[in-house]
């Protein structure tokens, strides 16, 4: 069974046409998050820590929307306009995962990111038992 799961507009609303999940059998599959405010949805331009704890905690709200939270991800994505924000975008993705359960990860270098934000994370999130 897939099911599409919308955040509430008031919580995090969508800029295109998407899902903010799609829950398909034990698996949560998270659209890629970027620093959009949860209440105007614009992305929130600035410095690349800011942006991060924005994405990351869009995440949150998504995962915690679905009873669930950062410990039951199992693999990452994380998009970056540019190299040099590495370090600062792993201390504040880390900063929200336990160490002991750390999920795998791949992160990739673009041109551009939609919204013209300077990062953008998804997730695929196990929801078994």
């Amino acid at each position: 069974m897939i099911e599409h799961i919308t955040l509430p507009d008031n919580v995090l609303p969508p800029v295109a046409p998407y899902s903010h999940a799609v829950r398909a059998g034990d698996f949560l599959f998270v659209t890629g998050q970027l620093s959009e405010d949860p209440i105007t949805g614009k992305v929130i331009k600035g410095d690349i820590e800011t942006q991060t704890h924005q994405v990351m905690e869009n995440l949150l709200r998504v995962l915690s929307h679905v009873g669930t939270d950062f410990s039951q991800v199992v693999m990452v994505r994380i998009f970056v306009t540019d190299f040099r924000y590495y370090e600062t975008v792993n201390q504040v993705y880390a900063s929200y995962c336990q160490p002991q359960r750390l999920p795998s990860r791949t992160t990739v270098g673009v041109t551009a990111l939609a919204g013209f934000g300077d990062v953008e994370i998804d997730l695929i999130v196990y929801c078994g038992q």
